[in-house]
């Protein structure tokens, strides 16, 4: 497979974007970097902190700023944060130079694995439940996404077998 091109995970907070990302990486031979890293290194907080202290409005700035700095990247797997989908710019410019996959989690199995919701710094959930925020997002990612993968039932090794076989 030629390499010219980067990898771009979209889900909901707690869909294994990291967990796959790092496994898809180990396999292609490609880098793989976190935004939401990235953003706390740059910004000297972690991501609550951004929220609470600068709003969402702001956050979703400063994760479009940071994110369009990555893009240039080539023969990586980007994970960002569930929320970038708010963002047409970026999106708009991860579909011309990246392949998008999201990966498409049951919320059952979503509630189950946000143990931490209070203090992971996501994007809108002061404001609404999880079920909500799925509900408004599943649409955007299935909008942006090239390869949509199903990801009840498998785990990350089958999941990164799939991707593989779709790339």
């Amino acid at each position: 497979m030629k390499k010219s091109f980067s990898i771009v995970l979209i889900g909901m907070p707690g869909s294994g974007k990291s967990t796959i990302g790092q496994l898809l990486a180990n396999k292609l031979d490609f880098e793989f970097i976190e935004p939401d890293k990235y953003i706390e290194e740059k910004e000297q907080m972690n991501l609550q902190e951004i929220l609470d202290r600068k709003g969402i409005n702001e956050f979703i700035k400063i994760e479009q700023e940071r994110i369009l700095e990555l893009l240039p990247l080539k023969n990586y797997i980007i994970a960002p944060g569930g929320s970038v989908i708010y963002s047409n710019k970026v999106m708009e410019t991860v579909q011309k130079s990246s392949i998008i996959i999201f990966l498409d989690v049951p919320l059952k199995i979503l509630h189950a694995r946000l143990k931490n919701k209070e203090t992971r710094g996501i994007v809108g959930l002061k404001n609404v439940s999880i079920k909500n925020l799925y509900e408004e997002r599943v649409p955007l990612y299935k909008k942006y996404a090239d390869i949509v993968i199903s990801c009840a039932g498998k785990n990350p090794l089958e999941i990164v077998d799939e991707i593989i076989q779709k790339l």
